[in-house]
């Protein structure tokens, strides 16, 4: 399977957290798979949380967040426009999801994802096409292998 995957903020923070050494190896496998193969998506609005909440989380590591978003540009972030604010108020009203859940289900939706991996939504959910997958209920190498 060669379908790209939009990932949500918490995988990436996770990848980083060593307060939970599973979630942690599983959010760093995701994000390795993802970026070896070329299949990760993120948004602006990715980038803009997870500098935040990491800044936040770990304030003496606010330059490895930096580095870690400078480095997520390569994954060629999509930027919210009319376009998709129009489409999230429409997913939030129809799928009764938060603003920024339904934001981010649109910048997927925008770019051709098929897979939205978060913990924010009920895995195995389908959502206007794109399906909601757990980072820590699947591993990347059987997923993929699907």
């Amino acid at each position: 399977m060669t379908a790209p995957v939009f990932v949500d903020t918490n995988v990436f923070l996770y990848a980083l957290d060593p307060a939970d050494l599973k979630k942690q190896r599983a959010a760093g496998a995701w994000r390795d798979h993802l970026w070896k193969n070329r299949l990760g998506r993120i948004s602006f609005q990715v980038l803009q949380e997870f500098y935040v909440k990491a800044s936040q989380k770990w304030p003496e590591s606010r330059d490895e967040a930096r580095a870690e978003v400078k480095d997520l540009l390569a994954w060629r972030p999509v930027a919210v426009d009319a376009t998709i604010l129009e489409r999230g108020w429409k997913l939030q009203d129809r799928y009764q999801l938060s603003f920024w859940d339904a934001l981010i289900l649109a910048a997927a939706k925008s770019i051709g994802c098929r897979y939205l991996l978060t913990e924010d939504l009920q895995t195995n959910q389908e959502l206007d096409g794109i399906l909601v997958v757990s980072p820590f209920l699947a591993d990347p190498a059987s997923f993929f292998a699907e």
